[in-house]
């Protein structure tokens, strides 16, 4: 490979469910926030902000993981473990993708400014929370969800009491997509001593994933109601709930290949959720 084909692997420029999965509730924040027509620059700046720190926030995570990352199956390729990108380069480019990102912001109020400087704190210090919390997925939701707060801040210059709990159900909707995730690599995690929610949930992790997305759908469903949305978002969310339970018939039987396909699968239930919220204002 060449230097560039390593640099997009190490941002994951080849895998977007990451992206998309942090695209999707900030998305909806910004139709929330703006009454359902938000304004198109904020939508382009969301959008790449999001992908700019999502990118970022890989590389940091595989200069954090170079020397877990060996021991897994899934990682042990990865650019910055089979040693063909060095720890700094990597840092180099996150620190470039997180600059970048935070010229994009420069048009915006200073709220959003100061909410930026937390995410960053947040997106580059979960990597190290595998070390010792027991479910560091629970801290990635904040990360991936982050954009929430930002977008009500950005529209309203002020985070409401709502965008806290659209964050808070999103921490719960990343742990349980990411505990799938996590039972994927189960079995190297627990030799090499990470900890991850599916360690932690242990037996109980199905279920544990399972009760989490009822409350993140609940969540969703209270702050509906707070925005009088109506029957597309109702149907909305029953799309999402419908690939919640697809999501059981996946990981009952805990092997490598469903879970992984549960985890990707997501990407359509935050679509649908989206598609809810956005579709519930076109209508009205």
């Amino acid at each position: 490979m060449s230097k560039l084909e390593l640099y997009f692997r190490l941002v994951r420029l080849d895998k977007p469910i990451g992206t998309v999965l942090l695209l999707w509730p900030t998305l909806a924040a910004l139709w929330l926030a703006s009454g359902g027509v938000p304004d198109w620059k904020l939508l382009l700046i969301f959008s790449l902000g999001t992908f700019l720190m999502r990118s970022a926030g890989c590389a940091v995570n595989d200069y954090a993981d170079q020397d877990f990352d060996k021991h897994v199956k899934r990682t042990a390729e990865r650019p910055i473990t089979s040693g063909r990108v060095s720890g700094k380069e990597a840092l180099l480019i996150a620190a470039g993708l997180s600059l970048l990102a935070f010229l994009l912001i420069q048009p915006l109020n200073a709220l959003v400014k100061q909410l930026s400087v937390a995410a960053l704190i947040i997106a580059g210090t979960y990597p190290y929370f595998k070390r010792f919390f027991a479910i560091p997925q629970a801290y990635l939701g904040i990360a991936f969800g982050f954009g929430m707060p930002m977008a009500f801040a950005a529209v309203q210059n002020t985070v409401p009491p709502v965008a806290w709990l659209l964050l808070a159900g999103n921490v719960f909707w990343a742990v349980a997509y990411d505990t799938e995730y996590a039972m994927v690599d189960r079995d190297d995690d627990l030799k090499i001593g990470i900890k991850t929610s599916a360690i932690t949930f242990g037996r109980f992790d199905v279920a544990a994933i399972m009760l989490c997305y009822a409350v993140h759908l609940a969540i969703l469903l209270v702050v509906g109601q707070q925005f009088g949305l109506g029957l597309p978002f109702l149907l909305g969310m029953a799309v999402a709930a419908g690939c919640a339970v697809y999501h059981y018939f996946l990981i009952r039987g805990r092997e490598r290949a469903p879970c992984f396909a549960a985890f990707r699968h997501n990407n359509y239930l935050g679509a649908a959720v989206f598609a809810g919220i956005a579709l519930d204002y076109a209508l009205r």
